[in-house]
């Protein structure tokens, strides 16, 4: 194939290679014309001929990895593939990618790169066997059966190594982090297994990465050692939506007791092998330790994320922090004396040094366009400061060298409109289109709007769901989603159901989330057939469940973000200053792509059919609403609950 995009020919040879009887057709099984996949796929290579920006949504099943994958591989330049998630990496790299090489026999290099907490370090391994402080013999057999892995793999990604699981604990002690990596004062530096990934990223001539590695490496661009950027061509971010929650959290400063407790563990570790006569150093880490887990006991146990004031009416979170200051003043100071000894204590100390200077920038907080506060989680405490604004610096990276730039997803307009997503990315000069779904929407789905149920905030909302859903519940017979605003009304919904149930005699599966991993509950999901899945936000988003297993969709309030927020509010506090309406510019918009996303679990084929069942009654009772279903695909609506029991008995007969 080709290596040149040639405005003259380019629009021909997508046309070729998509067409019946072209390459796809003939090298992959399954494969149907579309003509949405066509007409994106020429908008992406005028794009990429052209070193523009596109903003491009693709309804469910357009077929958009295709329509953006084969403009890449057949530009000629060096391209990077930013996805959502690390799955979705995957399966890029294993299924999507050599499917498409095959089929047009293209000879481009692909690499994978994942972030280095995804490699094995040799270093850390090493280390661990060594010092063989395990805290369960579970965590003893993994580190063994990894260090048999380590010596076969080529990759050193751990997601291959097939006797210890991706979650568990003893990870942490055999992988790296930026703070604790050595870099060329590893002993292991020559067989790094990061370093040969990133090696392969450079040379090849696409790169698939995820969007979190990608602002990594932005970021390592503004301290001057960025390695991706700067020799590529082409820039697609598939899930493009995540993007400006990813931005902020990048563009913004974080420091968390993990780093705190992690860089005692590790100095305790360091000291032990390279400075013995140093009694000080143990007892020091002992205390930071003991301090940086005090303070996470400061706030409430339930994680949750905490406005600057609420920590401020919070006296014990202060003195916790200073208390933590001054332990690591302590230690850093003692560090000092003792880092020229070993590589490692010398990294220990720029680490502690580090978290030294980010603890008492966050502490004085003299920064206007960043907001300070702070997330809790089961066993940890983050410190965080986010930028309110991200369109001037993602404007900042995307000048300099010309290149192109494609954000596209399944949902990113309101009603046909990009205003919030360009404004917000500071896309001004964004060309922006939008292609729907060839699913046959009116024939294969119902939306459906039950009447007469309670305000959202009412005490007893989430019991009014459940009696409104059980009917379709029992005529879907299971295969269904319910899709929860919040961990709380996910763990009211399952006591709910599980009640219901059992009073209609009816035994169908009930799937909650936490109760595995989020493959291993769609993996039984799909096997059981029948099933009943409650899931929080995890599963709005990039679940994919094909046939009849999913045939009811539940979405039981509209997803607006909580309003005390500490992002949001103070999101919201910059909008009104300027004079703007921040529920129209911000949170309507959020809200919209939001839903649009849990509705795009319902319909996946050709063959699908559903009930998608918006509860809340805003989407029908307040003048915003149209908006909302306005910019959902367009399905049959029904408010009778007769209409939507009837679509699972017309089911049958299909």
């Amino acid at each position: 194939m080709p290596g040149d995009f040639d405005e003259l020919h380019n629009t021909t040879l997508l046309a070729d290679t998509f067409s019946a009887d072209g390459p796809l057709a003939a090298g992959i099984p399954g494969y149907r014309l579309r003509s949405q996949q066509i007409e994106l796929a020429e908008c992406i290579a005028a794009a990429i001929a052209e070193h523009r920006v596109l903003v491009a949504e693709a309804g469910t099943g357009t077929g958009k990895t295709y329509a953006y994958l084969v403009p890449a591989l057949l530009s000629g330049g060096k391209v990077i593939v930013s996805t959502g998630t690390k799955n979705l990496q995957d399966q890029l790299f294993t299924r999507d990618i050599p499917t498409i090489r095959r089929a047009l026999a293209s000879p481009a290099k692909v690499a994978l790169l994942k972030g280095r907490a995804n490699y094995i370090c040799h270093y850390h391994l090493a280390r661990a066997l060594a010092e063989g402080r395990f805290l369960s013999r579970e965590d003893a057999a993994h580190a063994q059966s990894v260090a048999r892995f380590a010596k076969r793999t080529v990759s050193g990604d751990k997601a291959e190594c097939p006797d210890v699981p991706e979650s568990a604990v003893v990870w942490s002690l055999l992988t790296s982090t930026r703070d604790n990596c050595l870099g060329q004062d590893c002993p292991h530096h020559k067989e790094c297994f990061v370093l040969a990934a990133r090696r392969e990223a450079m040379a090849a001539d696409l790169v698939v990465v995820n969007h979190h590695l990608f602002f990594a490496d932005v970021m390592l661009r503004d301290e001057g050692s960025a390695e991706l950027l700067p020799a590529c061509n082409t820039v697609i971010f598939d899930e493009a939506h995540q993007l400006p929650e990813v931005a902020s959290l990048f563009f913004g400063e974080s420091v968390s007791t993990a780093q705190l407790v992690e860089l005692a563990r590790d100095t305790r570790l360091e000291a032990a092998a390279g400075a013995r006569d140093c009694l000080d150093l143990p007892a020091h880490c002992t205390s930071l330790d003991k301090l940086a887990k005090d303070w996470r006991l400061s706030l409430p146990v339930e994680p949750a994320r905490h406005a600057l004031a609420q920590l401020a009416g919070r006296p014990t979170f202060a003195t916790a922090l200073s208390a933590v200051l001054e332990a690591l003043e302590a230690l850093t100071r003692l560090l000092a004396t003792q880092a020229e000894r070993s590589d490692g204590l010398m990294n220990c100390w720029q680490r502690a040094t580090d978290l030294l200077i980010r603890l008492r920038n966050w502490q004085a907080g003299d920064s206007h366009d960043k907001v300070r506060w702070a997330e809790t989680y089961t066993h940890a405490l983050q410190l965080n400061a986010t930028p309110l604004v991200i369109a001037d610096i993602m404007q900042k990276q995307m000048s300099g060298r010309p290149r192109a730039w494609v954000f596209t997803s399944a949902t990113l307009a309101v009603q046909n409109d990009f205003t919030h997503y360009c404004r917000e990315m500071g896309l001004t000069d964004a060309q922006s289109a939008r292609w729907e779904s060839p699913f046959d929407y009116p024939r294969q789905a119902l939306l459906y709007a039950p009447m007469n149920l309670p305000e959202p905030n009412t005490s007893d909302y989430c019991a009014a769901v459940v009696r409104a859903a059980f009917p379709l519940v029992e005529a879907s017979q299971g295969r269904a989603f319910f899709l929860c605003t919040s961990l709380r009304a996910m763990r009211q919904v399952h006591e709910l159901l599980l009640s219901e149930l059992s009073r209609a005699g009816l035994d169908l599966p009930l799937l909650l989330q936490g109760e595995q991993s989020k493959n291993e509950l769609l993996e039984r999901f799909r096997r059981l057939g029948n099933a009943i899945l409650i899931g929080s936000q995890s599963f709005w988003e990039g679940v994919d469940v094909r046939g009849q297993a999913l045939s009811l969709v539940v979405i039981d309030k509209l997803p607006f973000a909580p309003p005390d927020d500490p992002v949001l509010s103070a999101r919201i506090d910059k909008l009104r200053r300027e004079g703007r309406n921040p529920f129209l510019e911000y949170q309507l918009p959020r809200t919209v792509i939001n839903v649009k996303q849990g509705a795009g679990r319902l319909i996946r084929d050709e063959t699908d059919r559903g009930v998608l069942m918006i509860c809340d009654p805003r989407m029908i009772g307040k003048h915003y609403g149209k908006r909302i279903w306005r910019s959902l695909p367009p399905m049959r609506r029904t408010r009778e609950l007769s209409e939507a029991v009837a679509f699972f008995t017309d089911q049958e007969a299909h």
